[in-house]
């Protein structure tokens, strides 16, 4: 039986952004604004409360996903801040698994840019009620009235301006989402909160607000919003959870990071997954890179928990299933080069940690070498980062190569008219198919229908690799004309009576 009655009106809420947007800045800001933080902080000066690794500090962007506290009204909020840029949208759209609800910042100075179309569909695809902050809109050059228009243009209809100051236009707009609001509308001019949260709950409507979250402009505007129109879900009173991320704390203790989805977790509690059960030695609820101890952990809550050694992310715990594939996968691959006193059967296990907190980054080994499949240069360059300081080994990777999954069967042209905010361009991309294998396979046949040999395009694959490849093709194509021959010959044996008919087969 579903209930509430253990707990308060808890609700998860993920903020996720293109890169550079303000969403670490408008965290900040709501952070700040609640009394979560004695000073606010600024990402270009190092100082993002929600930005504690080094490596993020450094380079002004958000890497890791993190977790914050967030009092909200008569709700307690735990606000997960996700990585922006796109070579680290796997621990992105592994936090949405967890999410009630999210926050789509957008900047008021570049507007829906591509990486935001992409989360977009991915909020769809998760099926996550969403609300818009447009930020920066001290340095865009256009007003609320034609960020709405490009909104509604570039994500549909659904989007509606929140603001105070339009609520006569929002009630209109609402009006138009579903009858029951447009039969309130009619009777009493307005279209009531509880219906509005439900409106916002199935996705119909996406509430969006302007402001700066570096001058803190609209943030209070913005926090009343969210108290008002969220609602929290109701949880069952069996244990369940789910989790959405790996990590290793300073002194190496393996931690799950995970949401309670139904019952109450505690300290030395039996957590059954995937044919184990393990005690949660220690629960933690971290709020940027600093955490508390706690006894247990409500439905609602997120925490980290230690003690767990075999779990990985997107897993069910308890009743909770698992949850589907991710949708992003990796597209390049590296040959991991190491230094000439490490070998390589010593350092796959370690690097081995680092995937099991990034599913996304895959390690395969082959005739002594390491090659490493994950999203682009960005990551790469982390990935030799974080070699070096948790394990104090220097790698190098090569200059990577294009995963290939599919191809086109045929020409097609694209045409996209682009109009951002300060520009037009109009794009025409055409694709066209090579012939069989592309040029990147070759093929050599004799008269007795025997595959002589073929040839690989060195650039297709690991070098190293072609070789062998080219040997397991030849022996395999032979094998499988071998055995059509020998169907062929039995079942016109059946049909000849096994008369023998020489000199016609």
């Amino acid at each position: 039986m579903d209930t509430n009655s253990n707990q308060a009106r808890r609700v998860v809420i993920g903020i996720t952004a293109h890169v550079d947007a303000g969403k670490t800045t408008l965290a900040e800001a709501m952070l700040y604004r609640t009394g979560q933080l004695r000073k606010l902080g600024r990402v270009d000066h190092g100082s993002a409360a929600m930005d504690s690794h080094l490596l993020e500090r450094e380079r002004g962007i958000t890497i890791f996903s993190s977790q914050a506290e967030l009092p909200l009204g008569n709700l307690e909020v735990t606000l997960l801040d996700t990585p922006g840029h796109v070579d680290f949208s796997a621990e992105m759209e592994r936090t949405l698994s967890v999410l009630d609800y999210a926050i789509l910042v957008i900047s008021g100075a570049d507007g829906v840019q591509a990486h935001t179309r992409t989360l977009w569909r991915l909020l769809k695809l998760y099926r996550i009620p969403t609300f818009l902050f447009v930020t920066k809109m001290d340095f865009g050059r256009c007003g609320r009235g034609q960020m709405m228009e490009h909104l509604r243009h570039e994500l549909g209809e659904g989007c509606v301006d929140f603001t105070p100051a339009d609520r006569e236009r929002r009630m209109e707009q609402l009006a138009t989402c579903r009858e029951d609001a447009l039969e309130a509308y009619l009777d009493g001019g307005e279209v009531p909160d509880a219906l509005v949260r439900q409106l916002v709950g199935r996705r119909l409507v996406f509430p969006c607000w302007f402001g700066s979250g570096l001058k803190l402009e609209g943030i209070d505007e913005f926090l009343e919003g969210l108290a008002r129109y969220v609602e929290p879900p109701v949880y069952p009173e069996t244990f369940s959870a789910r989790v959405f991320k790996i990590s290793h704390d300073p002194q190496g203790k393996r931690l799950t990071h995970l949401k309670v989805t139904g019952g109450t977790l505690r300290v030395r509690d039996a957590v059954s997954y995937a044919g184990h059960q393990e005690k949660a030695a220690q629960l933690r609820i971290y709020s940027g890179g600093r955490f508390r101890a706690v006894d247990q952990v409500p439905a609602g809550g997120v925490c980290a928990v230690q003690g767990l050694t075999a779990t990985c992310g997107g897993q069910g715990l308890g009743a909770e299933e698992s949850g589907v594939r991710p949708v992003l996968e990796p597209v390049m691959r590296y040959r991991v080069a190491l230094p000439p006193d490490c070998d390589s059967r010593t350092l796959l296990p370690q690097l081995r940690q680092l995937e099991e907190e990034d599913p996304q980054l895959r390690f395969t080994s082959h005739g002594g070498e390491i090659h490493v499949s994950l999203m682009g240069r960005i990551q790469a360059e982390i990935l030799k980062s974080l070699v070096s300081e948790r394990f104090g080994v220097e790698i190098e990777l090569d200059r990577g190569r294009v995963l290939y999954k599919e191809t086109i069967d045929g020409p097609v042209e694209g045409v996209g008219h682009f109009e951002p905010l300060r520009h037009y361009a109009e794009v025409h991309l055409l694709l066209e198919p090579l012939p069989q294998g592309g040029g990147v396979v070759t093929a050599v046949a004799n008269g007795k229908r025997e595959l002589l040999r073929i040839t690989i395009d060195p650039e297709a694959v690991d070098p190293d690799d072609v070789e062998m490849l080219q040997d397991m093709v030849v022996a395999a194509a032979n094998e499988a004309l071998r055995k059509a021959d020998a169907e062929q010959a039995a079942s016109m044996s059946k049909l000849t009576g096994g008369l023998n008919l020489g000199g016609l087969f």
